[in-house]
């Protein structure tokens, strides 16, 4: 049984919670609102972010990179040929480097500021940043989803998957962050259907399903968030 510490809309989250759910991996669900400095998840994980994995008999994993090249060592072998790291050195340093575009470089530029501008400042005392999401940052991370969106669309038509032929955790990467963007409705799926199709694909997944069941209160969904065909 895994512990994972999260928040719903943490993109970092969802694509440790996809990755569990692709190894059939059972795991409890511990929401984290990071913002209020718990002494005792701050001893789990100093950084005082999300996601923050923990299995038995192990020290406590923070951050998406480290989790998911946790899982590949224990349980990604018996996936044989779908493996989401797979196993020759090439494919593996491109689907770490896909990795990290998304989880690092789409993170601080788009799925972050707008989750937290969003989602995290409804919920956070004034004295923690929260209030009104700020326009600018709105408007400059809705920006970078343009480009990002592109390079997704341009990786969707040049390869069967974004790292390749198979599923790997690039898909897996890029799909966490997207949905909840796709939640908010601040991506704009009609500039690329390339990336669209894709996306689809993805989220047809039932790895993908206990994503679609989140919910925020006082934020609505956008209309297409549970459409596996829109």
């Amino acid at each position: 049984m895994f512990t994972l510490f999260h928040h719903p809309f943490c993109p970092r989250s969802r694509f440790v919670r996809l990755a569990l759910g692709e190894h059939g991996l059972d795991t409890r669900l511990v929401e984290e609102l990071v913002w209020d400095r718990r002494e005792a998840f701050l001893a789990l994980n100093p950084a005082g972010d999300t996601p923050v994995l923990i299995a038995e008999g192990t020290p406590a994993m923070p951050g998406a990179g480290l989790a998911a090249e946790f899982l590949d060592e224990i349980h990604g072998a018996p996936l044989a040929d779908h493996r989401l790291l797979p196993r020759a050195m090439n494919d593996r340093i491109e689907v770490r480097r896909l990795m990290s575009w998304f989880n690092d470089k789409f993170f601080e530029e788009a799925s972050n500021p707008l989750v937290s501008e969003r989602i995290y400042k409804r919920f956070m005392k004034p004295e923690h940043g929260g209030g009104p999401p700020s326009t600018d940052v709105l408007r400059a991370a809705k920006a970078n989803v343009r480009y990002h969106l592109a390079y997704i669309g341009w990786l969707a038509r040049t390869r069967n998957f974004l790292a390749g032929d198979q599923l790997t955790y690039a898909d897996l990467a890029a799909a966490a962050h997207l949905s909840a963007l796709d939640y908010l409705g601040d991506v704009p799926w009609n500039e690329d259907d390339a990336a669209k199709a894709w996306y689809v694909r993805i989220k047809s997944r039932p790895s993908f399903r206990p994503l679609l069941s989140e919910w925020m209160a006082g934020v609505p969904a956008s209309a297409h968030y549970v459409d596996l065909d829109f």
